[in-house]
């Protein structure tokens, strides 16, 4: 199918080698970008840093070769850490991999389904409160490697966490600390200087050799997960049951989504910067591709990283081949530098992160959304705030939908309105409106709807009425773009009402989807062909004959 096509073939056809020689540039470029990030959101996850290349590597390459943008750059990104860090403490590595391989299986179904539009549906309150929310647990997370403190595993919970810090706060190693605030003074003042390399990378080659020569007491990847493995491990499938697949459904789905939504928020970006318009169902069969083969070779959950896909752009490339070159030079590094990185300082690693953290957490934007927007998009983006913080993102994403979904019920409930026309004897009757009703019977009353008709505004349909001397009431639907079931039950209540009353109802102006709906539930028959006009003048004149 066209519409599912990667865009690597698209942009093949008029492939140059002026472009190849950019691409490869780019891609090595950003290669070097995405290594120390790689590796701490790894270690971020509770998963070996090794995972963190095999992410990069394996998800990268296809989310570059099957996916629907040009310059996309997939791998391992900030906002799963918290997620994963969950399911590795619950449910160990095989967990994990289970998870990986159901989000890969969700994403391609989204994008078979053509479901890439949709996931624009998921209100900006929501990813901002989640967002932000992911930003604070993962800075939190650092304390321990960034401290240097002696304690064992952190918990996966956020107050658990600052309660565990709080009774092991006594063992703080101030050389790490020290180091750390080295490295993130690097991070801050590096990109103010040269935005050619990147700061992370200045971080951690200063503070890796200060650490190894002048012999410090830092704890480093090397000291904590001992050697490295300099392979691309085979893939293979964890032992799997039903029961792990029926708890891990919730977490994988949370993961597929995450990934649709940050993808192509990536793609929206990268399109603005190249001129060019990505395909989001392609991208979202790649995105799960690259997540499927990310969990057989023991990687991590990936997606698009906004921060590596701009770098890409910036440094030249413009089609796949930058991003397949960025996962073959990831792949060579872990063959041939991977014990290097047993160098490494924990506490460095943890002020990249820490680094991420802050920029993840954009509070202007957050600030604003609090003090200008609605009240009711006020408590969904707090209330998703503060569920992704002290419970879980599952928790927050799904009781954030709801809510959100809930109160654009209530909104367009208020936005739906019946009102009856004003007649001529009627007391307040506008001259120009009384001028308008002067040849209409007062045996006719004449209801205007406005808004679409669905069950959480069902019940208006109670507000039209009849009064003793009635015998045809006219519902004007001009304003109805839709009409849902519960819609259909009251319209069927007020019919059989309106029968043992001996009134006549006439439709006038019914639009195509409610029109269709009122034929398919046989509404339309019931209250017969001849009563549906199709303007208020016709339904006036129309009702004057049944008088007659």
């Amino acid at each position: 199918m066209e519409t599912l096509r990667p865009k690597l073939f698209e942009v093949m056809k008029h492939y140059s080698k002026e472009q190849l020689i950019k691409d490869i540039i780019s891609g090595i470029i950003v290669a070097i970008i995405a290594l120390p990030l790689s590796i701490a959101l790894a270690i971020a996850s509770g998963v070996a840093p090794e995972c963190g290349l095999y992410t990069a590597i394996i998800a990268g390459f296809f989310i570059s070769f099957f996916g629907g943008s040009r310059v996309q750059i997939g791998g391992p990104t900030a906002a799963f850490v918290v997620i994963i860090y969950g399911i590795v403490m619950e449910y160990q590595l095989d967990g994990l991999i289970v998870a990986t391989i159901l989000a890969g299986i969700f994403l391609i179904i989204m994008g078979l389904c053509k479901f890439g539009s949709l996931i624009k549906y998921i209100p900006y309150t929501i990813t901002t409160g989640f967002t932000c929310g992911i930003g604070v647990s993962l800075l939190v997370g650092q304390f321990k490697d960034f401290l240097g403190l002696s304690m064992g595993a952190v918990p996966s919970e956020f107050l658990q966490k600052l309660n565990a810090y709080a009774k092991n706060i006594s063992t703080v190693n101030v050389t790490a600390l020290l180091v750390g605030l080295l490295a993130l003074a690097i991070l801050i003042i590096c990109p103010k200087i040269t935005d050619k390399i990147p700061g992370s990378l200045v971080a951690i080659i200063i503070t890796t050799l200060l650490v190894k020569f002048a012999d410090l007491p830092v704890n480093t990847i090397g000291s904590v997960y001992g050697e490295l493995s300099s392979e691309l491990p085979l893939p293979h499938l964890p032992s799997v049951s039903f029961a792990m697949i029926q708890k891990l459904i919730s977490p994988a789905f949370t993961i597929a989504l995450l990934a649709g939504i940050e993808s192509l928020l990536s793609c929206v970006v990268s399109d603005g910067m190249i001129g060019d318009k990505h395909n989001s169902n392609a991208e979202l069969i790649g995105q799960g591709l690259g997540n499927i083969f990310s969990g057989l070779f023991g990687g991590i959950p990936a997606t698009g990283a906004i921060a590596r896909t701009a770098a890409n752009v910036k440094n030249g490339g413009r089609t796949p081949i930058a991003g397949i070159v960025h996962s073959i030079t990831l792949l060579i590094i872990l063959l041939v530098l991977m014990p290097l990185a047993a160098l490494i300082p924990m506490t460095s690693l943890a002020a990249v992160l820490i680094m991420v953290a802050w920029n993840m957490c954009d509070w202007s934007t957050f600030l604003r959304l609090a003090k200008t927007a609605p009240k009711s998009d006020i408590i969904v983006l707090i209330g998703t705030f503060l569920l992704t913080v002290i419970f879980d993102l599952v928790v927050a994403i799904e009781v954030g939908v709801v809510v959100s979904a809930l109160l654009f019920m209530k909104r367009m409930a208020e936005v739906t309105d019946i009102k009856s026309w004003k007649y001529v004897e009627e007391p307040d009757t506008p001259a120009d409106e009384a001028e308008k009703l002067l040849s209409i019977p007062k045996e006719i009353r004449v209801f205007e709807i406005s808004g679409p008709m669905f069950f959480a505004a069902a019940d208006h349909l109670s507000k039209i009425d009849s009064k003793n001397y009635t015998h045809v009431i006219i519902i004007r639907m001009r304003s109805v773009p839709a009409i849902d079931a519960s819609a259909m039950h009251s319209l069927h209540n007020l019919a059989d009402r309106a029968k043992k009353k001996g009134i006549y109802l006439v439709f006038s102006h019914v639009n195509s989807q409610p029109m269709s709906v009122m034929k398919k539930d046989g509404f339309y028959y019931k209250i017969g062909e001849e009563n549906f006009q199709p303007d208020i003048a016709a339904a006036i004149e129309h009702a004057k004959a049944l008088l007659e």
